[in-house]
């Protein structure tokens, strides 16, 4: 099953980043604010998809979803404005594994 991990902007200039194998239905929970949405997406209201992977199952997804919490704000923002970055920040052996996809 394909997953998806995505980066959402917050109200405030706030990041958040999460993992789904459905993201239509995962965006309409976080941009409507459902009981299903995460509660950081409820305190601080969804703004904006800024970014979006494609991974071939939930453990590589889990793993990079990992690895982009773990950054600085500064290097998610460098990520999302210039997915060339992706294999100086996650090593050339990630970047095969995730596919950047249109948002």
């Amino acid at each position: 099953m394909m997953y998806c991990v995505y980066i959402i902007k917050c109200e405030g200039g706030l990041l958040y980043t999460g993992i789904t194998n459905n993201v239509e239905r995962r965006m309409d929970e976080h941009f409507g604010r459902t009981e299903k949405c995460a509660k950081y997406t409820r305190s601080h209201k969804a703004e904006s998809l800024e970014a979006l992977w494609s991974c071939e199952n939930r453990s590589i997804a889990s793993k990079l979803e990992y690895r982009i919490k773990h950054l600085t704000k500064a290097q998610k923002l460098r990520l999302i404005a210039d997915n060339s970055c992706f294999s100086e920040l996650f090593g050339a052996e990630l970047t095969k594994l995730y596919r950047r996809e249109p948002v």
